[in-house]
């Protein structure tokens, strides 16, 4: 009898774990900091993790920092890049790893850069006709092409790049409406779409959106409108529901923090969270099945913020540091590297803090 209900619970567990409902711990904790070497990182962007390797844009030293996702460990940096420079210039800001091999970056003067990482060094750079930096970038699989914001020219738009050589410009989409420059785009696997970030809406603080865009034809097929949010970071979880990280810009023009779950397909808003908010990147933690939402601005301080991406349940808000606006997951071990600024606490010049179980 007692073997027959140990064979049962044995049978059970293992139904429960093919259904999914055994589910993973979220991240709970600080678990290493990683020092930066080089000069002090005081402006920083954009980061980007896969294939065991965490990629960041470190203005500070002019490069791309990429650590070892699972030894920890600094590897060291793709240079050759702007620098911290003003007036939209500036440069890396966002960051690509496509193939596995090749770091994408967006640059200053309206050009990105394409590297590879075995070698760390720039392999190509295709300037995309604007005049400002290229900012944050995604990766579309299915039609391999990235797709770059231009964010700090007016009128913003998208360029829309073959990720195979000689990486030519296939297209752009200006975007005109879009008064307060663009923020994170995302390609969606199953609708083929790209979603971008648009802080702002012809003129109106209080009035933002996510655009929804074709990227075969480059062609703007929808807008979903946001209010009082500036939307910058972006991420998709499980059963497409789009997370929108309402902006440390929206905070600092008075709108409340907060971060939106909503149906990319429609714009329907289908939850608020009041816990977390003032974010810049946001990213879908595939291992532990969380949100993860870097909240620079929000209340009371610099945190990470948890979100259950399967049940929609905020989990915690964990302390982050200095400037601390972009976030990125190893998608199979989950840990989470967050880059803050010199001058904090635990980093007098700068570091990378890690988060895990």
């Amino acid at each position: 009898m007692t073997s027959s209900i140990s064979r049962l619970l044995s049978c059970l567990t293992l139904l429960a774990c093919v259904a999914g409902t055994v589910q993973a711990a979220p991240i709970s904790q600080q678990v290493r900091t990683i020092h930066v070497l080089g000069h002090p990182l005081r402006s920083f962007d954009i980061g980007y993790a896969q294939n065991g390797v965490y990629a960041f844009a470190d203005r500070s030293n002019h490069g791309v920092d990429l650590i070892d996702t699972r030894t920890l460990r600094f590897l060291g940096r793709v240079p050759g890049f702007a620098g911290p420079r003003s007036g939209g210039e500036g440069g890396p800001n966002g960051v690509l790893i496509v193939h596995g091999k090749q770091i994408w970056a967006g640059d200053g003067s309206s050009r990105v850069r394409v590297a590879d990482i075995a070698s760390r060094r720039i392999v190509a750079t295709i300037s995309t006709g604007g005049k400002k930096r290229v900012d944050e970038l995604a990766y579309d699989a299915r039609d391999h092409l990235v797709i770059a914001a231009n964010n700090a020219d007016d009128p913003p738009f998208l360029s829309f790049i073959s990720t195979r050589a000689p990486y030519r410009v296939r297209a752009r989409l200006m975007l005109p409406q879009a008064t307060g420059a663009l923020e994170q785009p995302l390609w969606d696997v199953r609708s083929g779409m790209v979603y971008v970030a648009v802080p702002q809406l012809h003129g109106i603080a209080a009035h933002g959106g996510v655009a929804v865009i074709d990227p075969r034809s480059a062609r703007l097929v929808d807008m979903h409108e946001l209010s009082r949010c500036m939307p910058a970071g972006l991420a998709l979880g499980p059963g497409g529901k789009l997370l929108v990280g309402c902006s440390d810009d929206a905070v600092a023009a008075g709108f409340k923090a907060k971060s939106l779950l909503i149906d990319p397909a429609s714009g329907k808003l289908l939850r608020t969270y009041d816990q977390v908010g003032g974010s810049d990147e946001v990213w879908y933690d595939r291992a532990l099945g969380d949100f993860l939402l870097a909240a620079v601005a929000n209340p009371g301080g610099p945190v990470l913020g948890v979100i259950d991406a399967r049940d929609g349940r905020w989990i915690a808000n964990l302390p982050s540091g200095r400037h601390a606006h972009s976030v990125a997951a190893d998608p199979i071990n989950g840990r989470a590297f967050v880059p803050v600024a010199a001058g904090d606490s635990a980093c007098a010049g700068g570091c990378v803090k890690v988060y895990g179980k």
